[in-house]
Order: structure tokens, then sequence, then C-alpha cells
């Protein structure tokens, strides 16, 4: 492969963003970039501050105080907050689960943030990958509009819910969609040319096989 590729993976809770993001990570060697677990990991560290989310001066105040860098482990960019990576554990706990959202609204949150995804290419770049996967909810609209591939994955919300039942998380989807939905700053959208795929009805190797196809198509 020759050229390095952007593909930008948007979508609700429980769409199937992240399984299809570490699969396809793993087909084309990708470095893939989970920004929701950025905005979870950046919660975890507002709470720890024992800052709530109606408290929007005070989160824009310790906005500046917060070091962020990356750690590459194996296919993937974790975010590392004063050198520490924040434990997966805790960023899927339902404190956290209940303020991403919330916190993910505050504009000047969602700016610091900006430039830190895009730099996630060049750290794809710097460790010779092939491309990058980024999923989130506003990467092919806001982050990379310009990515080589936008794909949005979307799914009836009773079958999200479903889907997170099995894996034995609490999330209220369709809650957390309406948020994202409405927010005034990079609400979560079907970006004007981006490819929309509905999941509800297929498997994880059926909507792995279809990105696959049209990733492929445009490596050749």
């Amino acid at each position: 492969m020759s050229s390095f590729l952007i593909v930008a993976i948007d979508g609700g809770a429980a769409s199937g963003k992240s399984s299809t993001s570490r699969a396809l990570s793993e087909r084309f060697n990708f470095l893939h970039v989970d920004t929701g677990s950025y905005y979870r990991a950046l919660t975890a560290e507002l709470l720890r501050r024992v800052l709530r989310t109606d408290q929007i001066e005070a989160v824009k105040s310790a906005l500046p105080s917060i070091t962020l860098g990356t750690r590459v482990d194996g296919r993937a960019a974790r975010m590392e907050i004063g050198g520490r990576v924040v434990p997966e554990a805790e960023i899927r706990g339902p404190e956290v689960t209940a303020a991403v959202s919330h916190f993910a609204a505050i504009p000047e949150l969602r700016a610091a943030l900006l430039a830190y995804q895009r730099a996630q290419a060049d750290v794809a770049r710097a460790h010779n990958f092939c491309g990058m996967v980024m999923e989130g909810r506003d990467i092919g609209s806001v982050i990379f509009p310009n990515a080589d591939l936008r794909f949005f994955l979307h799914a009836d919300p009773v079958a999200r819910a479903k889907r997170r039942e099995l894996e034995g998380r609490a999330d209220a989807v369709a809650e957390r969609d309406r948020l994202d939905a409405s927010r005034k700053t990079a609400p979560l959208v079907l970006a004007s040319g981006a490819i929309d795929i509905d999941s509800t009805f297929l498997t994880l190797e059926q909507v792995v096989e279809k990105l696959s196809g049209l990733i492929a198509a445009k490596l050749s």
C-alpha cells in the first residue's frame, strides 16, 4: 500500500463503530482511534477533579491544565492524561457513561480536543501504519471532513440496547443519541457524502466485509 488512507466512522452508541474499526485496523494495518474513549477519559478526569456537568465555567477553567499525550498500544491510540492512560474499566463505568454526553456538549471542551484528534494522523504516520481508522460522532463532519472514506453506522435503538445488554453494560443509547444529536457544537449527523450503513440486521462480519471492500477499492 503506497498511500496513507484516513477512514472516518461515525454513529450512535452501540452502532458497531468500535468492533468494526478494530477489525478494519487489523485487516489493513491502520491505527485505530476511538475518539469516544477520549471524551470518556477526559470525563473521568473532570469527575476526578470533582467537577459536575453543569459547572461550565469551572470546566473551561480546568481544561488548560490538562496535558494530553498519545500512547500507541498495538494498533490502538490511547489517550494519556498527565502521562497516565485512564483504565478501560473506569472510562466504561456508569458514572462516566452518564456524564460523557453532557461534558462533550461543552463547545470549549470539543475545541480543546479538535487539534489533538487531528494530530493522531501524524501519530499513525510516525509509527508506519498504512492509514488510520477514526471512530466517533463528528469525524466525517468536523474532524476529518475530507477523509478518504467516511462511513455512518446506525441501527435500531432496540437492537443497540440489546447489544449493550449482551455486553453486560448499562447504556441509555437512545438518550445519549438525543443529547449528541441535539448539541449545538458538532452534533451527531450523517455528513453530506458519507456512506450510510444500517447495521440492524447485519452481523459484525457482514459490516466489516462491506466496508473492507470499499477500502480495498480505494487503495487499488
